[in-house]
């Protein structure tokens, strides 16, 4: 097993306790980030987003706002669900919701941390660093008996100019040049059925040739919503053939479970990782793109 000790950014995770003893910091902004996925046959869509705001205003963290990922904070105009909008755009949104300079931002999610993991990815994107994952999330929260409110909060709004950093999204371009590429590792975050090609979720049931397969929910503690350790979590992508030294390229369904691959990496201390936004929602339907299965 790697000799991992300790994750290689402990400030982008932050413990139940810590943010319990730290609520009432005022330079803090909390945020639920959680999405829905209702997963329907027979409508030509991989699944029905929904935006967990119902969830939300009934029960949060105290001080919490709430963030519409698929809402707010994605390019409606685009065929895919999530797709990263321009940087100076994601920044002005994400100001108009209170993040920016001075602020120090805390996410989390309900049922699975990836929704957390996409926002805290995106904002990486834009150069804004002072941003949080909750371990074990809502979930972990509420097992353990923490206060909860009702309603809903808003942050004043806030200044924040995107600084963005060129690479952390990439295209379908970019993965099809990484087919037979031994300097690039790409990893599929789906679960393994789907990777195996026995699901026609996305359209064309299977793969990105060449891709390995690391599930994002394979990176979690069983039986809960917590990181893995970091010896634990660089054997799993170890065993796959992610080493450091190559470029790694994720992607999944729409972007999504693919940044908790990327999230964990960096704190691994990979450098050099690229989400594929659109990922098999856009690849899959594209009958001039490869796909394998088995």
């Amino acid at each position: 097993m790697p000799d991992v000790p300790r994750y290689a950014h402990p400030e982008a995770i932050v413990t139940t306790e810590w943010l319990a003893a730290n609520l009432a910091d005022p330079a803090l902004r909390i945020f639920d980030c959680t999405t829905y996925l209702h997963y329907e046959t027979g409508t030509g869509r991989p699944y029905r987003v929904e935006a967990a705001i119902a969830d939300y205003r009934a029960a949060h963290i105290p001080g919490s706002a709430f963030l519409d990922l698929p809402g707010e904070l994605s390019d409606t105009a685009s065929p895919f669900a999530f797709t990263m909008p321009a940087p100076d755009d994601l920044a002005a949104r994400c100001a108009a919701k209170g993040i920016g300079a001075g602020t120090r931002v805390v996410l989390y999610a309900r049922k699975s941390p990836q929704w957390a993991t996409r926002v805290w990815w995106m904002l990486r994107a834009i150069g804004f660093d002072d941003a949080a994952v909750l371990d074990g999330g809502w979930d972990a929260w509420a097992a353990e008996g923490r206060p909860a409110e009702a309603g809903e909060t808003r942050y004043p709004p806030a200044t924040l100019a995107a600084r963005p950093r060129p690479g952390l999204f990439v295209g379908k371009a970019e993965m099809r040049a990484a087919i037979g590429d031994a300097a690039t590792c790409s990893i599929n975050a789906l679960s393994p059925e789907l990777h195996r090609g026995e699901n026609d979720r996305y359209g064309r049931a299977g793969r990105i040739p060449g891709s390995v397969n690391l599930p994002a929910a394979a990176l979690l503690e069983a039986g809960t919503l917590r990181l893995k350790p970091p010896a634990a979590a660089a054997e799993s992508f170890a065993a796959i053939g992610a080493d450091p030294s190559k470029r790694i390229l994720l992607y999944c369904g729409g972007g999504i479970a693919a940044t908790l691959d990327a999230f964990v990496l960096h704190q691994l201390g990979y450098r050099d990782i690229a989400v594929y936004d659109a990922s098999m929602s856009e690849w899959a339907k594209d009958a001039s793109l490869p796909v394998e299965t088995g």
